[in-house]
Parts: structure tokens; C-alpha cells; sequence
């Protein structure tokens, strides 16, 4: 197979030995090859004006803007982007904000490397490629009655370590209001108190701890 008929792919991850790692696993094949990396967001959207490769593999934690964020961006300006999401964190409200971004496959970082290779060639051939057990952890969840905007405000104030009243205070609503939304939130995760709603958030991708 000639260069020219090669899958172009762009590495997008913030930690160097992984895109070393996953360069030289793309390099290794006849029918592949790594045409640029890039360690954050920003640089990840300029990358790809630049190179414009046939697949992207794009984390979604980077040190400026978010992954989805850069997602967003590059298909904004071409809708054709094939974009593969590689993570470290199986979250469901996160795949299905990747997928609905338009990234035609979600992958884990512990995954065989076969399994990379064959999702950028079946994203390449306009395939999506969404392991078994990732889209199972997705179905399990599709009716869940999702928080509201304001509920995710809420929760990320508590898991900030805010009471109710610092919480009231900074959003401008009565304690009561805090308690009511509380109370929703815990309903809709499945949650017994506060904690676990933080929790089960922070595991299900819908809000983010901070380090």
C-alpha cells in the first residue's frame, strides 16, 4: 500500500507516552499511518486544519478546553470529521454527549490494541464502532429521566462542599428551592442522600471533580 493511500490519523491526548505508545502502534501497520499529535484541545483544532486526517482519536481530558468541546469545533467547520473518543472513563452521559457531538465511535484506554486498529479502519470505511459492553453501559441508562440544568448547578455546588444555604445564597434562590431540587436530583440518580448523588454524577459523567 502506497503513503498515499494510507488512513491519515491524528492523535489528540495530553500524555506523551501514550501518544507515543499509540503512534507507534498506528506506524506498525501497512495500511495506517500517524500524520500529526497534539496535546490539548486548541491544539487538536489547529492540527486538524492543518493535516485534515481521515480519523481522529480524541480524548476527552484535556488540560484547556474539553475534548467534546473540540469535537464540537471541528465539526463545526467539517461536519465530515470521522472522530473516535479515547478515554479513560466508561460515563454514560459522556458517550452519549461524544456520540450526539457526532464522534463515530467511543473507545477505553484499556482496550486490546486490535481493537483500536479495527475501529479506525471500520470508522475510516463510515462505519461507527461501539464496543458490546460500551453501548450495553449506554442502553442501561437511555430512560433515565435526565437532571436539569439547574439540578446539575445544584450538584455541582454541593459537591463543592456548599450547604444548602451557601448554595441559595450563590444562585439567588431560597433555601427551600435548594432542598426541592435536592430531593429531584436524588430521585432521578437513585441516590439515598447528597453524597451518593455526587457519586453516582461523578461516575455517570455528569458532572466532573475537580483534582
Amino acid at each position: 500500500m502506497t503513503a498515499d493511500n494510507r488512513i491519515r490519523v491524528l492523535s489528540v491526548d495530553d500524555h506523551p507516552l501514550l501518544r507515543e505508545g499509540i503512534s507507534s502502534l498506528i506506524n506498525c501497520q501497512s495500511d495506517m499511518s500517524m500524520v500529526a499529535t497534539a496535546s490539548s484541545g486548541k491544539d487538536a483544532i489547529e492540527t486538524f486544519r492543518a493535516v485534515k486526517p481521515d480519523v481522529t482519536l480524541m480524548d476527552l481530558r484535556l488540560p484547556d478546553i474539553s475534548g467534546l468541546d473540540a469535537i464540537i469545533a471541528i465539526r463545526s467547520e467539517f461536519p465530515d470529521a470521522r472522530i473516535i473518543v479515547l478515554t479513560t472513563f466508561e460515563r454514560d452521559v459522556e458517550m452519549q454527549r461524544a456520540l450526539k457531538a457526532g464522534a463515530r465511535g467511543y473507545l477505553l484506554k484499556a482496550m486490546a490494541p486490535q481493537q483500536l486498529i479495527e475501529a479506525i479502519r471500520q470508522v475510516h470505511a463510515g462505519k461507527k464502532y461501539v464496543p458490546p459492553e460500551i453501548a450495553a453501559g449506554l442502553a442501561e441508562h437511555l430512560a433515565d429521566e435526565t437532571l436539569s440544568e439547574r439540578e446539575v448547578e445544584v450538584l455541582r455546588h454541593v459537591a463543592g462542599g456548599n450547604r444548602n444555604k451557601d448554595i441559595a445564597d450563590k444562585l439567588f434562590i431560597a433555601e427551600e428551592t435548594v432542598k426541592v431540587h435536592l430531593k429531584h436530583i436524588m430521585g432521578k440518580l437513585g441516590a439515598s442522600d447528597r453524597t451518593e448523588s455526587v457519586t453516582i454524577a461523578a461516575r455517570r459523567g455528569i458532572i466532573d471533580l475537580l483534582p
